[in-house]
């Protein structure tokens, strides 16, 4: 690993060595070659990412650079700044890689320059910094294109906007790769495939995103209830996460501190208050959320609720318990063979006391049933 200090602090992963590497030697199948092809891309990596950095820092942020396997990356920390200015820190990256490929053209010009030992170098430099700057600019996420696309959208329309770069990217990055797997070039074809399920799974995980989403000020107050739970505040905690809820009123953040509410007051032993404050969330709840959900429906007797979300519920936190509950509320929908397969789930998970639990009133609609009968006969000496 390589620390180079500096006002933009640059690191170079050794991946990035052996990736550049791999690329040179491939092109030129010689060592001299490939040390000519490891210094071009270096060289071309820094300068796109200078762009994005000083650009960062001419703004006031501390950007910092990262060269990794896959090229670099830019890093900057500071307060969130305008779409504008974002905007052109993402642009100049691109913009001082299409410079290095004027310089690279100018130069070449020079038939003395061009016939010499540094023309290769040029053209080398001439092609990388012209092709990259080109297949950059593709509006797909992550590429600086994508970035450019999601910021001005989200500038115009918000939350809506980045979720329509996504699906824009989706759709180009998808088409591009089928163009390219069909022409054979599939390498092209694999990368651009891999942005677009990127996108995809992007868009998936953020189609709950909303414009209090981006507030930085519920940012920290979502940080600092969940510090204080963590610390054991519950009280301050459940006033703070309902305070966020509404002012939150939707996405992600609004979701987080729903379920963190809605886990507090059923430790109070307020059941239906959590039950009322998950089921309207329900398609988007985390794995943990859902379970919490299944209990409080049962209790609350959502018996559909219940046996819809039992089998996810059992996969997530397989007890003998969760089973158990299915096969009550099963039970109590008159629905005989599910009740009876988890019945012998919860068996099988170490249910003891069968002969007495079996008494619960929501088995009356199948207790004359065949499957339950036999049910009760196969494990009557346990």
């Amino acid at each position: 690993m390589i620390h180079i200090k500096g006002k933009i602090p640059i690191t170079i992963n050794p991946f990035f060595w052996v990736t550049a590497a791999i690329i040179g030697f491939l092109y030129s199948g010689a060592l001299v070659g490939t040390l000519i092809w490891m210094f071009v891309i270096l060289v071309s990596v820094l300068v796109h990412e200078m762009g994005h950095a000083s650009t960062a820092l001419f703004f006031g942020l501390k950007p910092r650079i990262e060269l990794v396997a896959l090229g670099g990356l830019t890093i900057h920390q500071g307060e969130k700044l305008p779409f504008w200015k974002q905007f052109f820190i993402v642009l100049n990256g691109p913009l001082f890689g299409f410079m290095l490929f004027l310089l690279a053209w100018l130069l070449l010009r020079s038939p003395a320059i061009a016939t010499g030992a540094a023309g290769k170098v040029l053209t080398y430099f001439f092609l990388v910094n012209l092709i990259w700057t080109i297949f950059n600019l593709v509006p797909v996420m992550p590429l600086d294109g994508g970035q450019l696309l999601r910021i001005a959208l989200e500038g115009f329309f918000g939350a809506k906007g980045f979720r329509i770069s996504l699906i824009i990217g989706m759709c180009v990055a998808g088409g591009a790769s089928l163009f390219f797997f069909m022409t054979q070039n599939f390498l092209v074809g694999a990368i651009l495939f891999l942005f677009a399920f990127q996108n995809f799974d992007m868009y998936r995980k953020l189609k709950h995103f909303s414009d209090g989403d981006r507030n930085p000020n519920l940012k920290q107050a979502l940080e600092t209830a969940e510090k204080d739970l963590q610390e054991g505040n519950k009280d301050k905690a459940l006033f703070s996460f309902e305070k966020i809820r509404n002012e939150s009123k939707e996405g992600m953040i609004h979701i987080m501190a729903t379920q963190y509410l809605a886990f507090l007051k059923y430790d109070l032993g307020r059941t239906k208050e959590a039950y009322e404050l998950l089921l309207p969330i329900r398609s988007e709840l985390s794995p943990e959320a859902l379970c919490l959900l299944h209990k409080t429906a049962y209790d609350e007797k959502d018996y559909p609720l219940v046996e819809e979300i039992g089998g996810t519920c059992f996969q997530v936190m397989p007890s003998k318990e969760v089973a158990f509950r299915n096969a009550l509320a099963c039970a109590a929908l008159a629905k005989a063979k599910p009740s009876v397969g988890w019945l012998e789930t919860s068996f099988q998970e170490g249910l003891e006391n069968i002969a007495d639990i079996l008494h619960a009133s929501e088995f009356d609609l199948i207790r004359e049933s065949e499957l339950f009968q036999k049910f009760l006969t196969n494990h009557s000496k346990d």
